[in-house]
């Protein structure tokens, strides 16, 4: 590949071969099983196929198509075994790696943007790209001073191909449903495309980073690598090195897996208190496991291109209907979900159906210490994806308020993570020391 596609036909022929595809391999798995092949053989080649031209057209093209693909990867825990199997190692690599651009298209852009003298800026810089991402790639040099740096360039056209993307599957979203029960594909599509003009601005993303870095300056479970220098469409910041999550999901030990979740929860919680910012890029690839000096194993956090500005910290409503959701209040949550929005005005309903709606999804901060695994999350989607069952006919009455959006898509990624992990997570504890309205409900 010699550049990012930018021209807005080359991507929507991609994009469409997409349901074509579904349609094709259809007619391919019928003739199989006319041919003697038995049902669950032929599925499951079925579903292979199917995951390797989806995130492959979704990796080659960057941008928007690759973004989503990186948003359906931490949901990859929810879908049923028989079926999460062939997507895990296409969905995986999505986190971390796309085809990278060429050294040639790299040169121009530093060049374009720090000038015809960028590499006296650097001791040394490696044309190979240490990973690339949705809309840019990174890589390792050495700055001017003797700091090893990580440089991340954004792709040519990339806001260009992300609004083309998102436009474009936007269109056959409902044919992509299915890979993820019980999540709506519209509204996450529609939710990333309002978030296209934040992320190519790495001003913003500099800026961030910075609040980050300063504010888990010297902590003891997080590192944020600070920011060195930032121009249009470069961004450099220190070097990080570590074990990136998706490395402990595959092969890391309990120890390591429960240590990682422990961190990811407390920087989830704590990160809003601490900074007014929400890290609202959850996926593994964004997330390393450090060894201190001294030993102890923190928690590494990478790109700070999308957030959420909670400048009050988390919502007390949040705190305070799961805390009501907890005592079993089911008039009290009910109530509060009303006043908040979740309830429109013009819906009535059971308060004590939608408070057994909310418990089962509220399990892991009602113990000391949850387990989350892959089957738990394959249940509570199975639940609310169902349409014969209950949960799904009042899930559907919930309203999300805008405000709440991408603080809901936080917090389902990080338990998809969490679930990937298999990580026990003492969360009460965060909640009760980062969540206003936890611990008391007044």
């Amino acid at each position: 590949m010699s550049d990012l596609p930018r021209k807005a036909v080359t991507r929507t022929v991609k994009l469409a071969a997409l349901p074509l595809g579904l349609a094709g391999r259809a007619t391919w798995g019928l003739g199989k099983r006319i041919g003697g092949k038995s049902a669950e053989i032929v599925a499951r080649e079925l579903q292979q196929r199917t995951a390797e031209q989806l995130f492959r057209t979704l990796g080659e093209l960057k941008g928007g198509a690759m973004k989503f693909g990186q948003a359906l990867s931490v949901f990859e825990s929810a879908l049923p075994e028989e079926v999460a199997g062939p997507y895990r190692a296409a969905l995986t690599k999505l986190q971390e790696a796309a085809p990278p651009l060429p050294a040639a298209t790299v040169h121009q852009v530093l060049t374009d943007r720090l000038g015809a003298d960028w590499r006296d800026l650097f001791e040394e810089f490696e044309d190979t790209p240490a990973a690339a991402a949705s809309i840019g790639q990174v890589h390792r040099a050495v700055w001017h001073d003797g700091r090893r740096v990580a440089v991340k360039v954004q792709y040519p056209g990339a806001g260009e191909a992300l609004l083309s993307d998102l436009k474009q599957l936007g269109r056959f979203a409902g044919l992509l449903g299915p890979l993820i029960p019980g999540m709506e594909i519209k509204p996450l599509i529609r939710e990333l495309r309002e978030r296209v003009a934040e992320e190519l601005d790495y001003e913003l993303e500099a800026e961030a980073q910075r609040t980050h870095a300063d504010a888990f300056a010297d902590d003891p479970d997080v590192v944020v690598p600070d920011v060195v220098h930032h121009g249009d469409q470069v961004l450099v910041t220190e070097w990080m090195e570590g074990t990136p999550l998706s490395e402990v999901i595959a092969d890391g030990t309990q120890e390591d897996r429960d240590r990682a979740g422990q961190l990811l929860a407390g920087f989830l919680f704590s990160g809003p208190a601490r900074t007014g910012l929400l890290h609202a890029d959850p996926h593994p690839g964004n997330f390393r496991l450090v060894k201190a000096a001294d030993g102890r194993t923190r928690l590494g956090v990478l790109d700070f291109g999308t957030v959420d500005r909670l400048p009050g910290g988390w919502p007390r409503p949040i705190g305070r209907s799961l805390r009501m959701t907890l005592d079993g209040d089911a008039e009290g949550v009910y109530g509060h979900l009303r006043a908040e929005g979740f309830v429109r005005d013009s819906v009535a309903l059971d308060p004590d159906a939608v408070l057994d709606y909310l418990k089962p999804i509220i399990e892991p901060a009602e113990a000391e210490q949850f387990t989350f695994t892959r089957p738990w999350l394959r249940g509570q989607a199975a639940r609310i994806a169902d349409p014969r069952s209950p949960a799904h006919q009042l899930g559907r009455q919930i309203n999300l308020p805008p405000s709440y959006l991408l603080i809901h898509r936080v917090t389902l990624s990080t338990i998809g993570v969490l679930c990937q992990l298999g990580a026990t997570v003492r969360l009460r504890d965060e909640l009760d020391t980062w969540l206003p309205g936890f611990a008391n409900a007044t």
